[in-house]
């Protein structure tokens, strides 16, 4: 039988199963089985795999549903992406990646206008994970009745990351049209108003939801593990809890520079080992030459730098 996890507690794993339609006459289309969630455990034959929300498995034993029953999960499917982060960012972190959300196409940047104040250098770190793992991106901006939007949308503009901007009591109607029919994953540091974004697209999601510090300026971390809720309108967001570092020792500086590839050719004539980050990077020249956008070049040496900096999330 297969299932879709959308929560994963201490080695039991939530599983929504959806039965296949039975084929025959009408009178047992009537009879398929409804979808049901299914709790599982991790089969011993499994050994170390991984299995996160987002995942799809194989199950097998009672997978009824019934109260104080068990299936097992004996197969995780092939993926079509996964979000990591490592523990920090130092070179010995082999193992130590943690996996966050798994299948996912969409990663939905979520980030305050004002209380807290945003914090691109995060913004940076979210965007080489999303681009290491080759999803696509959205900046979700709330609380702009606090603040406006447009220093910050300026910032990634020449990333080309498409934005929505919201507050608390408004129209998510545009957020929505992003959302539907996709798996996005939310993503933010605590206290940008992640859960009530939840809420209010979920209306039974339940999330709970906290109040900024006001000497700190940072929230509680109130969403504790990651969960799969479906949408009304079709689609899939996974909540993940608030983040205070992403770090990306397991990204390659490669592989940001894939995410611009009207700078790539410009890395031709750069010195063996250059970090594209010093003055003797080819790429200046290459964009005096007129071939990329000067504020393309800022963007890559930004995050270049972002992947390379500390995990404290301060701008």
């Amino acid at each position: 039988m297969q299932g879709f996890v959308v929560a994963v507690d201490r080695g039991r794993y939530t599983t929504l199963v959806e039965p296949e339609r039975p084929k025959g006459s009408a009178q047992k289309r009537k009879q398929q089985p409804q979808r049901r969630l299914v709790m599982a455990m991790k089969a011993r034959e499994l050994g170390r795999k991984g299995i996160v929300v987002g995942d799809r498995v194989a199950l097998v034993g009672d997978v009824s549903g019934r109260p104080d029953t068990l299936a097992r999960v004996v197969r995780v499917e092939p993926r079509t992406s996964m979000l990591r982060r490592s523990a920090d960012d130092t070179e010995d972190t082999d193992g130590i990646e943690r996996p966050v959300v798994a299948n996912a196409d969409q990663l939905v940047i979520v980030t305050a206008l004002a209380d807290p104040p945003p914090r691109p250098r995060m913004i940076d770190r979210i965007l080489v994970a999303a681009f290491d793992a080759e999803i696509d991106t959205l900046l979700c901006l709330t609380k702009s009745d606090l603040a406006p939007p447009d220093e910050l949308v300026a910032l990634y503009e020449p990333l080309g990351v498409p934005h929505v901007v919201v507050h608390k009591g408004g129209s998510l109607e545009e957020l929505r049209d992003h959302l539907k029919g996709r798996i996005s994953v939310l993503v933010g540091h605590s206290g940008v108003g992640k859960s009530t974004l939840v809420n209010a697209l979920v209306p039974d999601a339940n999330r709970a939801v906290s109040q900024v510090n006001a000497v700190t300026g940072r929230g509680r971390h109130t969403s504790t593990s990651a969960v799969a809720l479906e949408l009304p309108e079709s689609g899939w967001i996974i909540d993940t809890p608030g983040v205070r570092s992403f770090g990306l020792a397991h990204v390659s500086m490669e592989t940001v520079l894939a995410a611009f590839p009207d700078l790539v050719e410009g890395t031709v004539d750069c010195p063996k080992g250059c970090t594209h980050l010093g003055p003797e990077c080819a790429l200046d020249a290459w964009v005096a030459a007129g071939n990329a956008e000067p504020a393309r070049l800022r963007s890559l040496r930004r995050l270049l730098s972002s992947r390379e900096g500390t995990l404290d999330d301060t701008p």
